[in-house]
């Protein structure tokens, strides 16, 4: 019994201590714990090879952006390389492309290189070939000429500005008394200018211009806007400007509404909107454009004949002639017809000061082929005829007596004349000879215009016109000229402007220029025939020029 007992104790001694709660045998769960940590590291390891994967076709990928950059700006380097050096050569090619055209034009054309020159103080030599080689009547001959057939035409220019002026005061006396000094223009003395007044006058019949400044009534007047004071306007339209109509006692132009545009449902407090402009029916009788405060070419043109015509009725029985309209286009174009069959022309034309100036607008003048007709009725062509007499007579008085300068203008003048009515007129009228010869009178000394020299200077003119009509540039005497003397008084806004090219329209018109410059180089050639033509006692050897002459 106790046996069995000790036997039962034992074993269960035996399985109290192999019971895995109280005894747990560590060794058991280490293959499992291994296999799991193997698999985790074999995992982490997967993870860590594909993270170097991807970093390795970073790498690959930004070294592959960085070559790629790289190689674009070798290219974009070697590009502006080409590129500057395309450049290059284009501007290489350009100048020289001009340089042969330069030469081509030399060798066609075959003007000198003196008068060729390149600024206006270098003045066209007389060596070499100017003038295409063409030469003029010697010194004896032009002198010859100029005594028997011009010198006679300034006699007779005196007589025919004496007649002329007295018809004059009494045509515009008789315009005065029939105005209406409250509602009509006003008609100032008038001003005589060009050729007449200038003595210089050779062609026939002779012809006298009369400026004729007009004013508003009261309580209006002009204001004058020049083409160079600020606003903007085409290149063909330089020299030109815009008169504006404005009350003297409330002037529009001192508020800013007669500087903007208001709204229909907008008042000036100031100025109300009847004051801003007259009422209609003043607006016509002051000679403005329709809808417009600016004065109208056109509504003058009309009025101005008409003023004339009544005022020449009512002293018509005074006189023992007839006075008739000239040429239509042009408002004061009149002609006096002798009993005899005789005639005499002259030109009254409306004008009106530009401030306190000599400076005029002109509605008309003569046309010339080379000029256009106004873009607007409008617009105004502003004259400097009355500065140009005015600087003539200051110069007169520093030149040696009996100075050529004028005597060159005459022949110059008398040569375009008669080429003209051989082949017709061209884009060259004797204003572009006049303006010559002031640059001319500007450059020279006033020694170098001694009578004796007439041939030379004559030739100068020439060659000075001709290097003008080949570069097609010939710059207007006051305008933008800074070497015109204080003296003179021009507007400060006229020196400050852009020198006006008067061969601009060559430049546009080609067909013109052709014709133009023939037909200087035909009065050239016709110049020594025709000048012994008008000299029947003149022997017929005419000697070239010097081959020489001095030059500033």
């Amino acid at each position: 019994m106790a046996m069995g007992l000790f036997r039962v104790c034992l074993v269960v001694v035996t399985a109290i201590i192999n019971h895995p709660l109280l005894f747990p045998r560590e060794n058991t769960t280490v293959p499992e714990n291994e296999e799991e940590i193997i698999r985790k590291m074999q995992a982490h390891q997967e993870k860590l090879q594909l993270e170097q994967l991807r970093l390795e076709e970073e790498v690959a990928r930004l070294a592959a952006e960085k070559e790629a950059l790289e190689q674009v700006a070798e290219e974009g380097r070697q590009q502006n390389e080409t590129r500057v050096a395309w450049d290059l050569w284009s501007t290489l090619c350009m100048i020289l492309f001009l340089m042969i055209e330069v030469w081509r034009q030399d060798h066609q054309e075959g003007p000198s290189p003196e008068c060729l020159g390149g600024e206006e103080d270098e003045l066209p030599g007389l060596g070499g070939t100017p003038l295409q080689g063409l030469t003029l009547p010697n010194k004896a001959t032009l002198g010859h000429f100029y005594e028997r057939c011009i010198r006679g035409a300034t006699a007779d220019a005196a007589r025919t500005r004496e007649f002329l002026e007295g018809f004059v005061d009494d045509l515009l006396e008789a315009l005065r008394s029939l105005c209406n000094r409250d509602t009509d223009m006003e008609v100032e003395d008038f001003i005589g200018v060009d050729s007449m007044y200038e003595n210089w006058q050779v062609d026939r019949p002779l012809l006298c211009h009369l400026f004729v400044p007009f004013t508003p009534p009261e309580p209006y007047r002009f204001h004058p806007e020049l083409w160079c004071s600020g606003r903007s306007v085409p290149l063909d339209r330089q020299g030109y400007g815009q008169i504006k109509v404005v009350r003297a006692d409330g002037d529009t132009l001192s508020c800013i509404c007669g500087k903007t545009k208001l709204g229909e449902d907008m008042l000036c407090l100031l100025h109300g909107r009847n004051s801003m402009a007259p009422p209609c029916g003043d607006m016509e009788n002051l000679l403005c454009a329709t809808d417009s405060l600016y004065l109208d070419t056109m509504q003058v043109m009309k009025w101005f004949q008409t003023a004339l015509t009544r005022a020449w009725h009512g002293i018509a029985h005074k006189y023992e002639f007839d006075l008739a309209f000239g040429q239509l286009d042009s408002p004061g174009s009149l002609k006096i017809k002798f009993r005899s069959g005789k005639f005499m022309p002259f030109n009254l034309i409306p004008v009106i000061q530009c401030d306190d100036s000599d400076l005029y607008f002109v509605s008309h003048l003569p046309r010339e082929p080379s000029e256009g007709t106004p873009a607007s009725s409008t617009d105004w062509l502003l004259s400097f005829a009355v500065y140009e007499r005015h600087f003539l007579r200051m110069t007169l008085k520093a030149l040696p007596e009996g100075a050529c300068h004028l005597s060159c203008l005459q022949i110059a003048s008398f040569l375009l004349s008669k080429q003209s009515r051989l082949t017709g007129p061209s884009g060259l009228s004797s204003y572009h000879l006049k303006t010559a010869l002031l640059h001319l009178l500007l450059l020279r000394q006033a020694a170098d215009w001694k009578a004796g020299q007439l041939d030379a200077r004559l030739h100068e003119l020439l060659c000075f016109l001709e290097k003008s009509l080949l570069e097609k540039k010939l710059h207007h005497f006051f305008i933008g000229n800074c070497k015109v003397p204080e003296a003179m008084g021009l507007p400060e806004a006229v020196l400050r402007a852009e020198p006006l090219n008067l061969f601009r329209p060559f430049v546009l018109q080609r067909s013109l220029y052709r014709k133009t410059l023939d037909s200087f180089y035909e009065m050239l050639k016709n110049a020594p025939a025709l000048i012994s033509e008008y000299s029947l006692h003149v022997p017929s050897d005419h000697a070239s020029l010097p081959q020489k002459a001095d030059v500033l």
